[in-house]
């Protein structure tokens, strides 16, 4: 039964790391080929709130942040350490030339800073781990993204707004995976 635990574990993981992986060419593609509204040469813009827009990538990088601490559950903090690091790199190859430098400078940070505070907090509740690391995280990605991009933070709002509703709708996933892992006594790596 153990050994049948951990290759649960170890399958769910790496099914998170692909996931992780693929949120970042998905992004990319997001924001210049969906949205409500697309300038030349992107970014594509969706509402997010009422009278509020944001660049339809920020969905995927929502999605990121939860993710990694998902690949961190399963797999543990030098495989997460090691997806940011891949993670990065894969954002500056996928992002649009004039994006590279912001978008890998944003992913490496949010996701560190991601990181740095859901390792403390999962002892203390996963559902509360993922939702305080995501939140620094999306903050994180979103200020530096935007300044180093545009050199404006003019669609910060937007930018936080979007990416918090992907973890907001993650949450009850994460609960539950949390009650089937002690319901089976899965032990995160």
């Amino acid at each position: 039964m153990r050994d049948h635990l951990q290759a649960l574990r170890r399958r769910e993981g790496l099914i998170f790391l692909t996931a992780f992986a693929l949120c970042i060419p998905a992004a990319n593609w997001l924001i210049l080929h969906v949205g409500t509204t697309c300038a030349p040469n992107g970014p594509c813009l969706l509402p997010v709130a009422p009278g509020v827009l944001a660049p339809s990538g920020v969905l995927m990088v929502g999605l990121a942040l939860v993710l990694r601490d998902l690949v961190q559950r399963r797999l543990g903090v030098k495989v997460a350490a090691v997806g940011i690091i891949a993670g990065a790199v894969l954002s500056a190859v996928f992002a649009p030339p004039h994006l590279v430098i912001a978008s890998a400078a944003a992913f490496l940070l949010s996701e560190t800073a991601d990181l740095l505070v859901y390792t403390p907090l999962q002892r203390k509740g996963l559902v509360l781990a993922v939702a305080a690391s995501s939140a620094i995280g999306l903050v994180i990605d979103s200020l530096v993204f935007l300044y180093l991009a545009f050199g404006s933070l003019a669609f910060l709002e937007g930018q936080v707004i979007g990416k918090a509703w992907m973890v907001l709708l993650s949450l009850p996933v994460i609960a539950w995976l949390r009650r089937r892992d002690e319901r089976l006594g899965l032990t995160a790596a």
